[in-house]
């Protein structure tokens, strides 16, 4: 079995650019030791990389593929603190405290993210986000989620949907409008944060094709396809939808998304430019760019064959295109991008971060749900704290293993021996 997955994350023509990355080159190597590899060099891997080594780390990014070049560039980027499972959805499953602590921990990171992205150039500017009633929350659903959201102090605010009609001049539907979201070039971040971590030091090598690790008392081996290897002090796998099945538990899955662009200066067609998204399955979710494209996406699929998404790609296009016409009263929206992708899930709707069953110094950062550059923040902190043996309160939320009893035994003996 491979350390990882080998996917076709993305198909179709995505409106981000990943060929502006073209001249970024790969480093050699490094000789002896690292304190840390880090493999994946989407925006996961970055943000780590950058973080890790502005900390005065020896670090090591490696990937398969040029940086930003897997499920990053398929990113549609709406960097929020709400997740995909409601609150008041998680909090009948396991009490609004400990689904209140989870949110507003998610929202603490998503305000460090604002401080660091900020001063990058990577097209951050805030924007309100505008939650629709639907399937999954209709209006009786939305008044009960921000009365939980109000006490949990987070920022939320119920409007009818008469109030939504006037204010943001789309459909009338009841909403909740929250603060504290943005909007980002996912590419643009992902190379700026890149850039940062080499002038701290970092070294980033690809293609390089992370195969079989190794361990023993002080250190990890990684060794990639081609027969080099290095020894690091801990390793991350930031690998996305390409999960590490030996370690990653299956109720983190990976579907299909999709995606359509509207050319350069069309929007905005509602007011505030606010960050749309419905409360349903499937969903629509809709936002702008810095220059002027709109983008809209979900139609979600089970299944994550490449073959069979892309096939799809033209039928779903068609049904996000009249789904935000009919939001939107505005007909005939031209499209110039439309793209699928894989996409992770999770039943709560949040990440797996943390420390690999079995190993002292391996450890997974895989930001399944909706808010992948969200998390990636997230798991930048808490496996930060962790390696500085300043662990986060928080950090046991994000267990990958909190579904399920914790592996171990035979079972993880043998896979050390197997890796």
């Amino acid at each position: 079995m491979e350390l990882t997955e080998s996917r076709d994350l993305r198909g179709g023509q995505p409106c981000w650019s990943a060929d502006g990355n073209e001249r970024v080159s790969s480093d050699i190597l490094p000789e002896g030791f690292v304190d840390v590899a880090v493999v994946g060099a989407g925006v996961m891997g970055a943000m780590l990389a950058e973080r890790l080594s502005g900390a005065g780390k020896r670090v090591l990014l490696l990937d398969r593929r040029r940086p930003a070049h897997g499920s990053t560039a398929a990113s549609t980027a709406l960097v929020m603190w709400s997740a995909d499972v409601p609150l008041s959805h998680l909090s009948a499953r396991i009490g609004l405290e400990e689904a209140a602590r989870r949110w507003r921990r998610v929202q603490a990171a998503v305000r460090q993210l604002d401080q660091k992205a900020s001063s990058l150039d990577c097209g951050w500017v805030a924007r309100p986000e505008l939650y629709l009633a639907g399937t999954l929350l209709d209006e009786a659903g939305l008044r009960i989620e921000e009365e939980m959201r109000r006490a949990a102090q987070l920022p939320s605010d119920f409007f009818d949907g008469a109030s939504v009609a006037e204010r943001f001049g789309i459909a009338p539907c009841a909403a909740l409008l929250s603060r504290g979201c943005y909007e980002v070039d996912p590419v643009k971040l992902t190379l700026a944060l890149l850039a940062r971590a080499r002038r701290h030091g970092a070294a980033a090598c690809f293609p390089a094709d992370v195969t079989r690790l190794e361990p023993d008392r002080e250190a990890i081996r990684v060794w990639t396809q081609d027969g080099a290897s290095i020894r690091a002090r801990d390793v991350m796998l930031a690998t996305g939808y390409e999960r590490a099945t030996w370690f990653l538990p299956p109720q983190f899955t990976v579907g299909s998304s999709y995606a359509i662009a509207t050319p350069p200066g069309y929007a905005p067609l509602w007011r505030e430019n606010a960050m749309i998204w419905e409360a349903s399955s499937p969903y629509l979710y809709a936002r702008a760019t810095s220059d002027g494209r709109v983008i809209a996406g979900g139609e979600d699929e089970d299944f994550a064959d490449a073959h069979q998404r892309d096939a799809l790609i033209n039928a779903k296009s068609g049904t996000i295109r009249a789904k935000l016409e009919a939001m939107t009263g505005r007909p005939e929206i031209a499209t110039d991008c439309a793209w699928a992708a894989a996409f992770g899930s999770s039943p709560d709707g949040l990440p797996a971060i943390g420390r690999a069953a079995g190993y002292d110094h391996l450890w997974l950062a895989s930001g399944f749900g909706g808010n992948g550059i969200t998390f990636a923040a997230l798991a930048t902190e808490l496996l930060a704290g962790a390696l500085d043996g300043k662990p986060d309160a928080d950090s046991g939320c994000f267990d990958p293993y909190r579904f399920s009893a914790h592996p171990g035994g035979d079972r993880w003996r043998v896979r050390r021996q197997q890796l």
